[in-house]
Order: structure tokens, then sequence, then C-alpha cells
């Protein structure tokens, strides 16, 4: 017997009203790897925000440590720019097109609360960003659903994966390459391993309703990338950004 299609107001379970109330959309019908006007609104907003967060926040630049100096935030805009670009918009981007790739409508949908909570934490040295989340509807089945969750952290993973050897093995005495290339890093595998957790509306919740293999198999390894990032092997110090 097919299995039965679910309709999800939201990927992470939360109000059409929350995230669509600024500015006002309408749902389209599916168009795979198209973006209406409001969706690159919020996405846009959402990346300057974040890139200023990530910004102020960054050590020693954090305007709490002492050691904030106006000159160098560039650099610091530059670097946090890399990161929300690598983690957040490719991670978001890969729920939508393994979305559209259902046949469903799939768009970004910034949460102006998240945002505003985040650039505010930034002044204290630290960012807890919840910016906004993919949304998708038209009816998904459970293992679709199990991949278009799975694809937002394994694109996290599949970078970090991809840019770890450079950082070690090419550009580590590099300082100011070897920290761009610590921080994208860091930040892919953070955002994946936190997504990753069972809990809630986060992505290893609805993986693991299609396959907990696959669900453990990811957290493993970003688990295992994030241990080898900080406990300083042999071979390896994470330099300070």
């Amino acid at each position: 017997m097919a299995e039965e299609k679910k309709i999800y107001p939201s990927f992470h379970d939360i109000s059409p009203r929350e995230y669509m109330y600024f500015p006002k959309a309408t749902i389209d019908p599916v168009k795979p790897g198209k973006f209406s006007k409001v969706e690159i609104t919020h996405i846009l907003i959402s990346m300057i925000i974040l890139t200023f967060a990530f910004a102020i926040a960054l050590p020693p630049n954090s305007i709490l440590s002492g050691n904030f100096k106006l000159v160098d935030f560039p650099y610091y805009l530059l670097l946090s720019f890399l990161g929300i670009a690598t983690a957040f918009l490719f991670h978001e981007m890969s729920h939508k097109f393994m979305a559209q790739r259902y046949g469903l409508w799939a768009e970004y949908r910034m949460f102006p609360l998240g945002l505003i909570l985040a650039l505010i934490l930034s002044f204290t040295g630290f960012v807890f960003a919840a910016p906004g989340a993919v949304m998708f509807l038209g009816g998904s089945r459970d293992y679709e659903t199990g991949k278009i969750a799975m694809a937002g952290p394994l694109t996290n993973i599949i970078i970090s994966i991809i840019i770890l050897p450079l950082y070690v093995f090419v550009f580590f005495e590099s300082t100011e390459i070897s920290n761009i290339l610590n921080f994208i890093i860091v930040i892919n595998l953070t955002l994946a391993t936190f997504n990753l957790l069972p809990f809630g509306p986060l992505d290893g919740t609805k993986i693991i309703k299609w396959s907990a293999t696959v669900w453990i198999t990811m957290l493993i390894i970003s688990i295992t990338l994030l241990v080898i990032l900080f406990t300083g092997l042999p071979f390896l110090s994470t330099p300070s950004i």
C-alpha cells in the first residue's frame, strides 16, 4: 500500500503566519530552482543581519572583550560573510532544492524576532541564531521529509570535509587564510551537529523517522570532525581568530 502523503505547513512546524507576515506573500505553483522576490528579500535580510552579528561577536573582536578595533571590522565582516554564505545559505538552499525535487513549493522565510535576538546577543560575544527556515507545502511522505531534512546538515558536512584538508595540509601556516578556513569549518560543523540533534523541530527528528542509520552515521561523522578540529592532534592546533 502506498504511503500516504502528509501536509506540512512548515519544514520546522512553525505556523506559516509567523514566517510569512513580513512581507506579505502568496504561495505560487512549484517552480523548481526559482526564487520569489519575497524569498530573495528574506534571504538577503537574514544574511546581512547574521553577517554583522557574527562579525561583532567574533573574538577578539567582541565589543565586550575590550579589544574591539573598528579598523579590523571589515576583515571580520568578510570572515563572517564567508561563514554565513557557506553554512547558513547552503544549508537552507539544500533544504529548498531537495523539497523542489519532490515537487513541493519551498521557500525560505526569515524569523524577524530570531534575527533581532541574534544581533542583540552578538554584543555579548555570543550568537544564538534562529534566523528562519525553509517552508514547504504540497504534501510529502516520511522518506521525502527525511531526505529534505538530511540535505541541510549533509551539505555542511561535505563542505567541512572538502575544506579540512586544505586547512590542515595547505594553508595551516598562513594565519589569515587558515583563520578563514577554520571559521568556515567550525560554523558548518556546529550548524550540522546542532541540527542533527533529535529534538523538537530540528532536522535530526525527521531524519530518524526516515532512517535512524543515516541519522547516527551523519551525527558520528559531524562530531568526529569537530573533535579532530578542537582536540589539537599532533599535526593540528587551531589558530585563534
